[in-house]
């Protein structure tokens, strides 16, 4: 393996694949990490996250499919064209239809891996119109904010490809803008779920804990309405020390 991201690449993708966590299933979902400061490898498409191997891994350059998002409507085969020329070994597999987004969000800082799933947990919320936003924007338990941060970013629905990167693109700019950092978690209405981190396990740990605050809410919402956190109370508990400290342990830092 040329790049050693590449076998930490695979693990992740092994772990979200996992059949038990419901996570992903078949072709669905898709994972990257940066390898270098104008290349990353990302899923294939087509290919199984639980099964992934590096067959089914291509590296692409960053440039190729960022400048992308700058432009206007593209057809399918026009995206399809841009996707294959973005590879650096012309018979690499072709990289996912979502390998846009993946490529602009290696950009932030911080960020070196990326996980993308479509856990039943989460998409039975962000199926619901009555309860995507809350879900996004509130806290219920401290681990929840250690893990996934104060809040994410959710993204209305929009067709995958092309016209989805641009729509990450300008929401997560604008919570970058609002708060100063990038998010941990972004939600994709009646979609799924991207995790971000500077190591797999960070994304691991994040989508996890999404997932089981998903089905607290859900729970909770079942016998009659969640009990949030107090905004104080979830800023008190992102700005403690301690708590800094597990995220560390955690690979969430």
């Amino acid at each position: 393996m040329p790049h050693p991201e590449i076998a930490q690449l695979l693990d992740l993708s092994h772990q979200l694949g996992r059949e038990d966590r419901h996570l992903a299933i078949l072709g669905e979902g898709n994972t990257s990490a940066r390898v270098s400061a104008d290349m990353f490898v990302v899923k294939a498409s087509g290919s199984n996250l639980a099964t992934l191997d590096v067959a089914s891994v291509t590296e692409c350059r960053f440039d190729a499919l960022v400048s992308m998002l700058d432009a206007g409507k593209k057809t399918d085969a026009e995206v399809d064209e841009a996707l294959l020329a973005a590879r650096t070994n012309s018979t690499a597999r072709k990289p996912s239809v979502e390998a846009m987004f993946h490529a602009w969000l290696l950009t932030l800082p911080g960020v070196n891996f990326v996980g993308h799933t479509h856990p039943v947990a989460v998409n039975g919320i962000l199926c619901s119109p009555r309860h995507a936003r809350a879900f996004a924007t509130k806290r219920m338990c401290p681990d929840e904010i250690v893990c996934c941060g104060a809040e994410s970013v959710l993204v209305p629905y929009v067709d995958p490809g092309l016209k989805l990167a641009q729509a990450i693109r300008r929401a997560v700019t604008a919570f970058i803008k609002r708060t100063a950092r990038p998010p941990r978690v972004i939600l994709l209405e009646n979609h799924g779920l991207i995790a971000l981190g500077g190591t797999p396990q960070a994304v691991l740990a994040t989508t996890l804990m999404a997932v089981k605050a998903a089905e607290i809410y859900a729970r909770s919402a079942s016998l009659g309405a969640p009990r949030f956190l107090s905004a104080a109370t979830v800023a008190r508990i992102a700005g403690r020390p301690d708590e800094h400290y597990r995220e560390k342990a955690l690979g969430l830092r």
